[in-house]
C-alpha cells in the first residue's frame, strides 16, 4: 500500500464518529429538546423568549467535548429546521430561524464548542471551577453572538437590544452554575464517559 493511500485511510478512521459518540449526541439533542417542554416566557417586551434550553448546550459541551457538544446542538436545530416543534413553546419550521432568536440558536452552537474547549484544555479530570469558568463562557458567547443578530434581524439598534439582553444575564448566570456542578459532578461520577479523542489528546498521546 502507497504512503499516501495509509494516510488517506488513517484520515477517514480519524474522521468517523465511534457508535457511542453518536449515541452521546443524539442523546443530548433529545435532551435539549426535553428542556424545552416547561415553555418560554418573555421579559420587559423582548422579542426573544427566555427558556431552559439555553443551559443543554453549555452541558453538552461540558460533558461531551468541543466538537461533540456542537454537533448535538447542530443535530437539534437540523430536527428543528426539518419541522419538529422541538424548540420552547412547540417552535419548529424553518421560520425559526428568519426571527430574532436566530442569532442566539447559532449561538447555542458555539457555547457548546467554547464551553466543551475549555473543559477539554482544563485537563483529563478539570476541577468544579475550570467548568464553572467554561459554562460562564459559554453563555456569554451566545449573548454576544445573539444580540447582535437580534438587532439586524429586527432592526431595533443595538444598544437598545443589549439593554434587552441584560435581562438575560441573571438567569442564564444561573443556568451556567446549574450546569457547571451538574457537569462537574458527571465527570467525577463517569471518569472514562469522555470520548476516546477528548482523552487521547489530553494524555499526549496524538
Amino acid at each position: 500500500m502507497t504512503r499516501r493511500g495509509s494516510m488517506a485511510r488513517s484520515t477517514e478512521g480519524r474522521s468517523k464518529l465511534p457508535a457511542g459518540d453518536l449515541a452521546r449526541i443524539a442523546a443530548f439533542a433529545a435532551f435539549i429538546a426535553v428542556l424545552g417542554l416547561p415553555g418560554a416566557f418573555t421579559l420587559f417586551g423582548n422579542s426573544v423568549p427566555v427558556t431552559l434550553q439555553s443551559m443543554g448546550p453549555l452541558l453538552a459541551g461540558a460533558i461531551l467535548g468541543a466538537r461533540r457538544g456542537a454537533l448535538s446542538v447542530i443535530l437539534l436545530l437540523a430536527l428543528v429546521a426539518a419541522g419538529m416543534p422541538l424548540l420552547a413553546g412547540g417552535r419548529g419550521g424553518l421560520g425559526v430561524f428568519a426571527g430574532p432568536s436566530v442569532g442566539y440558536l447559532i449561538g447555542w452552537v458555539a457555547a457548546a464548542f467554547v464551553a466543551g474547549l475549555i473543559v477539554e484544555r482544563s485537563g483529563r479530570r478539570p476541577g468544579t471551577h475550570w467548568v464553572l469558568i467554561a459554562c460562564l463562557l459559554g453563555s456569554a458567547t451566545t449573548l454576544a453572538v445573539g444580540i447582535p443578530v437580534q438587532a439586524a434581524v429586527s432592526g431595533v439598534p443595538l444598544a437598545e437590544t443589549f439593554r434587552l439582553a441584560l435581562a438575560f444575564v441573571p438567569g442564564d448566570t444561573a443556568k451556567a452554575i446549574v450546569a457547571a456542578l451538574v457537569a462537574a459532578g458527571a465527570q467525577r461520577a463517569y471518569p472514562d464517559a469522555a470520548p476516546a479523542a477528548w482523552r487521547e489528546r489530553i494524555d499526549g498521546r496524538s
